[in-house]
């Protein structure tokens, strides 16, 4: 089965999230445990993480289908001490929101050398504070998002992903979320069955299918390999709609989170409508 959905708000109580899923026909979702643009956050309440489960239940939602995601502040490959020790803290912080709220994964972008250090330095970074992240906490799996490669941003290579999780200690608490536009600007095709097939074989010889544990559904309005991240609608970007029929049709894809960070949330309802009616159908 395809968990399809997108990343929904979480505004006015993480509980929420699961109501606005639902709203929308998703069978499955992203949220914010917290504000994504501050460090700071309130710790989550007994009263507020029960009726999170309360709304997970009633709505048919299990661990499986949900990707929570990190806040857009954090860099655990930051070359700055003093900003790399507050990211490191504040994964930490997201990890354990994870858990208290009975989900299994958290999304996270690998991280940024910030042009003062090397590629290699940096994931070395990153991998140092994963394994300190993971063994801080119990079961959160560590999910990285595959980027775009704008800026100096990582993750934008297979070998990125590879590298990071060759490092980590506990390699059953990470995974990989595959994001659609991203690859697609970072240079790997996806349009042609051809190109696609060997864009997902790529990826398992490199890192592996046992590793992916969500994707981003989304089309580009940046040009192939042109290492710009901007999002569009499905099948009004350059990628174009086929891409997301082979999607809907590949068994390794089954029973993880699929969600829309398409730009324009009031077709997400149409959006998941239109993906589950390519099932079956190549």
């Amino acid at each position: 089965m395809k968990y399809v959905g997108a990343h929904v708000s979480s505004s006015g109580g993480v509980f929420n999230a699961p109501i606005n899923a639902n709203n929308i026909g998703a069978k499955g979702f992203a949220l914010f445990t917290k504000n994504q643009k501050r460090w700071d956050a309130k710790p989550l309440d007994e009263k507020t993480i029960n009726k999170f489960k309360e709304k997970m239940d009633e709505f048919g939602y299990t661990a499986d289908m949900v990707l929570p995601h990190d806040s857009y502040l954090i860099n655990l490959g930051n070359p700055i001490k003093e900003k790399e020790e507050k990211s490191l803290n504040g994964f930490i912080d997201e990890l354990k929101r994870v858990e208290q709220l009975g989900l299994k994964y958290l999304n996270f972008h690998p991280g940024s050398h910030l042009k003062t250090i090397s590629e290699e330095e940096c994931i070395v970074k990153i991998a140092k504070n994963l394994n300190i992240a993971l063994n801080e906490t119990q079961s959160a799996i560590a999910v990285i998002e595959t980027t775009a490669g704008q800026g100096s941003n990582l993750g934008y290579k297979f070998e990125h992903l590879r590298d990071i999780i060759s490092m980590v200690d506990d390699k059953s608490r990470m995974g990989v979320c595959i994001d659609t536009a991203h690859i697609f600007a970072a240079g790997y095709d996806i349009r042609t069955k051809e190109a696609y097939e060997k864009t997902m074989n790529e990826f398992d010889k490199i890192v592996g299918f046992k590793y992916l544990k969500g994707m981003h559904l989304n089309d580009s309005k940046a040009k192939f390999d042109s290492n710009v991240d901007r999002h569009h609608s499905l099948g009004e970007g350059e990628i174009g709609i086929d891409a997301f029929k082979f999607i809907m049709n590949d068994e390794r894809i089954d029973n993880i989170p699929l969600i829309l960070e398409t730009i324009n949330p009031d077709i997400w309802e149409k959006e998941i409508k239109l993906l589950y009616s390519f099932e079956g159908k190549q």
